[in-house]
């Protein structure tokens, strides 16, 4: 993929001292956390089965450390090397690139099953120069017509965002429904400044005509994504540095090393009758 040039807006540029920082802050974590899940919701893949996703604005890899649990391949783009940086000593498992979102993307056609975005898309909406092509309205479309080509049909692609007004809304729904997006507007706890989520739920081929998700409205719900957080917390203290991840049934290896061999990775290897097989453990 090309790398062009570009200079990020200050608001969004971290070093490599303020990445690791926000990496680490526990609330950064828990809020990153939670919008991830809540995005995967919303993405609502068939569950069991392994897919291929892309992680727009994807950092230091704190929403890709969620899709690695749940199972996914994933591959990331950012803006910033520093956070590209942490997410490389973090050991992440995407493929990550370094990459303005505004100038569109160059992977293949239909190379992704879904898209996730937290946090990232209101950034479009930024003129980085006063060239016409740096306009919002060129940006977003450049970014939402190379996307529609890089999902798989069908597919779905979840941004959370922060918009300004309701002008951003229209103008961000507007140019994705021309790229040949179905879908709009999905808005979580509504009646809560602080809890209040937008989320754009777009839809790519057979899924363009369904009904969009219902926002959630309620404390349950915001305490349930809070108790989830402390658990995946718990599970993190007790799990050794360096330790593999636990070993998914032979199916769905069987299942994901396929995908890996349709991504054209190198190395993949052999099915066998040991395949998904326990080891034995001796001391």
């Amino acid at each position: 993929m090309s790398r062009p040039e570009f200079v990020a807006p200050p608001e969004i540029y971290y070093g490599d001292t303020e990445a690791k920082k926000y990496t680490q802050n526990t609330r950064n974590q828990q809020i990153q956390a939670d919008m991830t899940y809540r995005a995967l919701e919303l993405l609502n893949l068939p569950p069991d089965e392994p897919a291929f996703l892309l992680d727009i604005g994807c950092g230091s890899g704190l929403s890709g450390e969620i899709l690695d649990e749940e199972g996914y391949l994933w591959a990331g783009v950012d803006v910033a090397p520093s956070m590209l940086e942490v997410a490389l000593e973090r050991e992440v498992e995407g493929d990550l690139f370094l990459q303005d979102i505004g100038q569109g993307f160059g992977f293949r056609p239909g190379s992704f099953d879904g898209a996730i975005s937290i946090s990232v898309l209101q950034w479009l909406l930024n003129a980085e120069t006063s060239h016409p092509t740096s306009s919002p309205p060129h940006r977003l479309t450049r970014f939402f017509t190379t996307l529609h080509s890089a999902l798989k049909n069908p597919s779905r692609a979840i941004f959370q965002f922060y918009p300004t007004s309701d002008d951003q809304i229209q103008l961000i729904t507007s140019i994705a429904q021309k790229a040949g997006f179905g879908g709009g507007i999905v808005v979580d706890y509504p009646n809560s400044k602080k809890a209040r989520k937008v989320f754009l739920c777009l839809f790519v081929g057979q899924q363009k005509q369904q009904k969009l998700p219902e926002g959630l409205d309620g404390e349950e719900e915001e305490q349930e994504a809070k108790v989830r957080f402390e658990r995946r917390r718990e599970r993190e203290k007790t799990r050794s540095k360096g330790k593999r991840k636990s070993v998914k049934d032979r199916d769905w290896i069987l299942k994901k090393k396929e995908l890996y061999r349709k991504r054209g990775k190198d190395s993949v290897p052999n099915d066998s009758k040991y395949t998904g097989r326990k080891r034995k453990t001796y001391f």
